[in-house]
């Protein structure tokens, strides 16, 4: 490990022009061994430079190299996705005796927030950190009443801090005005091998956890847990992805919602251990989320050229999401999701870079 002084450092990236267009920003933070850099457009981390084995950096998570296209951003590229992650089933839910209709944007649900959810949005940037220790930014947007069919004002904060420790933490909260759903998670998309490998079939991925969400054919959970032993998604100890990915023909890989608590937590725990063995990397994944889902990049089809200077191709990339039950507005037995005025939305998921020994 190299130990020098985490510094942080911002650039503007897209001067847009006009009311209401706020510029890009990114902002660098790096701490001799990790290079991270992150966007105030969709909160999104655009790309994490780690070192293999050999000392070797690449730029190990999926993104744009053109700006534009995290105003769109259809695949959720590295960013933060609200005000609920994940689906609502039929984007509806009710709530204090009344029905709330969301936009249906994976008919017939509401996903990851809807068409205009925070991953579109430009947050304004709140303060910088850098000391002896870690460098970090905090950024913050404010969804207004009725936004994408939430009830209530929200106040969203996001912070990505990067210690010398090697670990970068996401730290998460948010206030309301009236009761609302809130589950927000990071979108990031990682391939160990900085993509020179097209896909993650040869990565080991180890998750605690020992029952998932089943889902119904309409990709929501039917209510009930089950059991992952004797199953595809047995990850409980470390396996390779592309042993039993096509397992799952409907999906075109994983898509699903691993339960590492039936309650909410403060306590951080491990979730999830990412590696490959011709890098040596390896990402740790801590939170005190409930739940952590796994995507392999099932429908992406070489239309992505990404910063690599590759087309991001089917199962080029896992996305490992820590996050609530999905579409725990409408099962009164997941973990609540329910924010209410005078409480705060709390989380935290740490991100940890590693080589094997």
């Amino acid at each position: 490990m190299i130990i020098t002084k985490p510094t942080v450092s911002t650039t503007t990236v897209w001067p847009r022009t006009g009311k209401g267009n706020e510029p890009v920003v990114m902002i660098v933070l790096q701490n001799g061994d990790i290079t991270l850099e992150c966007s105030n457009i969709g909160c999104s981390i655009v790309a994490i430079h780690t070192p293999d084995r050999h000392q070797a950096k690449k730029n190990i998570v999926a993104g744009f190299k053109n700006w534009e296209l995290y105003t769109v951003n259809k695949d959720y590229l590295g960013c933060v996705v609200g005000r609920f992650a994940n689906r609502i089933a039929h984007g509806a839910f009710s709530l204090n005796g009344k029905k709330y209709q969301l936009t249906v944007n994976d008919a017939p649900n509401h996903l990851h927030g809807g068409w205009n959810g925070f991953s579109r949005k430009v947050w304004q940037v709140a303060g910088t950190i850098e000391n002896e220790n870690e460098c970090g930014v905090e950024f913050t947007y404010v969804s207004p009443d009725g936004e994408e069919g939430y009830p209530g004002n929200v106040l969203a904060t996001v912070q990505y801090t990067l210690n010398n420790n090697n670990q970068l933490q996401i730290t998460y909260r948010a206030t309301t005005d009236k009761s609302t759903p809130v589950n927000l998670t990071n979108h990031s998309y990682f391939n160990l091998t900085g993509f020179n490998e097209p896909h993650i079939l040869d990565h080991y991925l180890q998750i605690v956890a020992e029952e998932y969400t089943e889902k119904s054919a309409g990709n929501t959970p039917t209510g009930a847990m089950a059991s992952v032993y004797n199953t595809a998604l047995n990850f409980t100890s470390p396996r390779l992805i592309g042993s039993h990915i096509n397992c799952f023909p409907d999906d075109m890989g994983y898509d699903h919602n691993f339960i590492l608590s039936r309650i909410a937590s403060k306590k951080i725990i491990k979730a999830a251990v990412l590696s490959e063995e011709t890098t040596g990397r390896m990402l740790t994944v801590y939170t005190n989320k409930p739940a952590i889902q796994v995507y392999t990049a099932n429908h992406w089809n070489g239309a992505i050229i990404g910063r690599q200077g590759v087309a991001y191709r089917q199962h080029g990339a896992v996305a490992l999401e820590t996050q609530y039950w999905p579409d725990s507005v409408n099962h009164v037995n997941f973990p609540n999701t329910i924010l209410h005025p005078g409480e705060e939305y709390t989380s935290t998921t740490v991100f940890e870079f590693g080589v094997m020994g």
